[in-house]
């Protein structure tokens, strides 16, 4: 690999070390609400070493050589570094690497799945494990791979038939895309919830799906479906073939977050919430707090670890309880009939938090659960808002490929903007929707004698969602990035609306371009625009893949922005090589042209979800993602490259309870590397 291509692996040279805030909100709780807020971070981060085995297979060794190598300098790097005869420059480069590693929760970007690399030699890295026999250890154990860039496929994570790297099918070198596809059937079919398990193939051919839990033999009482822990598989692609159910996976793990999940309900503050937590510490989690999004599957089922403990915002709450109680009205002035849409819109709970504890590969800006489509329908859903991420900000923050002219009000209003964003696409876009489906034989929930007509093709639809099948199942890998892009679409269309507009606190809901409410709006579409740009980073031109589903999404959105009519949105440029590259969008062609695009590609990508049209689904939004070699994939990503800002890690305070007095004080860590490093220690 030459030095330009490897130059986009190397680690963030500094990252972007943020602190959360949460001290105001944690201050105003009561004794018993810190004490389970404390419980709840305790299970959270108890899920720590799960995430590090789902990323890759040294993520663990290399975990644990950071913390060894913290103890044995006791918090004195540079006293450290002068014991291994490492210089500044090179202790630099690993505490940079350190802090990006703690911040993803493993030595692959979060948002991207790609490796990153320390900047520098391998025997800085190997002098200061010299210093210690526990780093030495650890350090030995991770056989290379943290600088290791020889074979260009695992530097993604991905199937491992088409070259990549994954931990989610371990130990199972062999086993192919058809042969996952072949076991996700059966277990759909079955009826068993693929999230919380991983897929081993073995030597002689068995596949054995691992499932998370404290208990490491089958219940007596039977696990989810039935007594039975063999099956032998006696048609399809499988046939004459053994699926075993292996429990006890993460087995210490889970028997430590179950402990700490029945403290937090004892310190509950009322009877549902108490039960919810009896609930989570049944040993098999599947839950808010379990295995939640599967992004980082290749397949797209698997879910990675995920908890957090957070702290109610009231102010913006509110706030949000109003765009609630408007989403019934919202909801119609999307781009389809209310065939597509739910029968009663299921009001759900909206929340501004304040993030105390966040354990997983990385923090989210809002969040939508649970993630099962066939809930969302049937029961209704919660959305979240995570304050502090969103405010959360380096003092140094560069804003390339945003014109001049544009600065001022895009840096005034793009937090307002993401808010905005965020708030529309967790509530209407994530919780908007019909699947059309036959529910059980014979049985649809819908007029199949009499079928909707579809607004894209003028003709009744002929495909619906079959009994047992899922929106995940229908859609596989694509469903992640397909999802994110309509409810990004319902975000950029529904925030046209003034009205939605002054829910937020922006203008008057008149519509007035001119006023706060537009300049809100125009730096919504501005900052669209400049996410689907800089996208372009994470798709991999060696296997001409998407590496992160909402980078996928938002370069669709772009380049339907720039295939809008009366030239809405370019790109502008003079220089050959783009470095001059500023986007240029038309603000009073926004409620026009902007958001007939928006509503054109919307109105699409929802009838294929809605109808379980997968084939056209697929081709049209793999089209609108495609990226091509030679202008967005080389041209364009190259001073995306160069323009790179380091993404931002977060430094997490930490809990303590005293025994005696029963209460709960809060500890904050610098935002800088070694405050990283002492946050993750203290955990241990």
């Amino acid at each position: 690999m030459d030095a330009q291509e490897l130059s986009q692996y190397l680690a963030d040279a500094p990252p972007s070390v943020v602190r959360l805030e949460v001290e105001k909100h944690f201050d105003a709780l009561t004794d018993k609400q810190k004490r389970y807020a404390h419980f709840i971070s305790k299970a959270s981060f108890a899920g720590n070493r799960i995430v590090l085995r789902q990323v890759s297979p040294e993520s663990e060794s290399i975990y644990d050589f950071i913390i060894a190598l913290h103890k044995a300098s006791g918090g004195d790097w540079k006293a450290l570094a002068e014991k291994a005869g490492v210089d500044e420059a090179g202790l630099n480069a690993f505490l940079q690497y350190a802090a990006q590693f703690l911040g993803n929760s493993g030595n692959y970007k979060s948002f991207g799945d790609s490796k990153f690399i320390p900047r520098c030699d391998e025997n800085v890295f190997a002098s200061l494990a010299s210093t210690s026999p526990e780093a030495e250890k650890h350090y030995k154990a991770t056989n290379g791979a943290i600088f290791s860039t020889d074979k260009p496929g695992l530097l993604h994570l991905g199937f491992t038939d088409q070259g990549h790297l994954t931990t989610y099918y371990p130990d199972s070198p062999d086993i192919t895309k058809d042969e996952i596809d072949a076991v996700a059937k059966w277990m759909q079919k079955a009826g068993l919830l693929p999230e919380n398990t991983r897929l081993r193939k073995t030597k002689d051919g068995i596949f054995e799906l691992l499932i998370a839990s404290a208990v490491t033999s089958i219940p007596s009482e039977g696990g989810d479906i039935g007594k039975d822990s063999e099956y032998k598989i006696t048609e399809g692609p499988l046939e004459g073939k053994t699926i075993k159910l292996v429990y006890g996976d993460y087995a210490a793990e889970m028997k430590a977050i179950t402990e700490y999940t029945k403290k937090a309900a004892e310190n509950a503050e009322n009877e549902t919430q108490q039960k919810m937590h009896t609930a989570y510490a049944k040993p098999m989690v599947e839950c808010n707090i379990g295995f939640i999004e599967t992004y980082r599957d290749p397949a797209g089922v698997r879910g990675e670890w995920e908890g957090f403990a957070a702290v109610v915002n009231q102010e913006r709450t509110r706030a949000f309880g109003e765009l609630v109680r408007s989403a019934p009205s919202l909801i119609p002035l999307l781009p389809w009939s209310k065939e597509f849409e739910k029968d009663k819109f299921l009001s759900p709970d909206f929340t501004s938090l304040e993030v105390l504890t966040f354990c997983g590969s990385g923090i989210p800006a809002g969040i939508n659960i649970p993630n099962y489509d066939d809930i969302r329908q049937q029961e209704g859903f919660k959305n979240v808002s995570l304050g502090n991420v969103l405010s959360a900000k380096a003092p140094d923050e560069k804003i390339p490929f945003i014109a001049d002219s544009d600065l001022e009000v895009y840096k005034k209003y793009r937090d307002a903007a993401f808010e905005v964003q965020v708030g529309l696409h967790e509530l209407t876009g994530h919780g908007c929707g019909k699947l059309l489906q036959e529910t059980s034989p014979g049985e649809y929930n819908f007029d199949h004698t009499n079928p909707p007509i579809s607004p894209v093709t003028g003709k009744p639809v002929t495909t619906w969602y079959k009994p047992g099948q899922t929106w995940g199942s229908v859609f596989g890998g694509l469903a992640g990035a397909y999802e994110e892009c309509r409810a990004e679409l319902v975000a950029m269309h529904l925030s046209c609306e003034f009205q939605a507009l002054k829910i937020f606190g922006f203008g008057d809901g008149t519509v007035d371009m001119d006023g706060e409410a537009g300049d809100v709006l125009y730096a919504s579409y501005l900052s669209m625009a400049r996410a689907g740009l800089t996208s372009v980073e994470f798709w991999d031109p060696k296997s001409q893949k998407w590496g992160q589903p909402h980078c996928q999404a938002r370069f669709a959105i772009l380049k339907s922005f720039l295939q809008a009519e009366d030239d809405f949105c370019k790109l502008e440029y003079e220089k050959e090589d783009l470095s001059d590259l500023k986007i240029k969008l038309d603000r009073s062609k926004i409620l026009t042209s902007g958001r007939k695009a928006v509503g054109d590609f919307l109105q699409k990508i929802h009838i294929y979800k809605s109808t379980a049209d997968v084939e056209n689904g697929t081709k049209f939004f793999t089209d609108m993602s495609g990226v091509g070699l030679e202008y967005w994939g080389t041209k364009v990503r190259d001073v995306v490259l160069k323009n790179k800002q380091p993404r931002k890690v977060f430094v997490q305070a930490n809990t303590y309870l005293d025994e005696a007095t029963g209460k709960v004080s809060l500890k904050h860590y610098d935002a800088t590397p070694e405050g990283i490093i002492q946050s993750w220690a203290d955990r241990e």
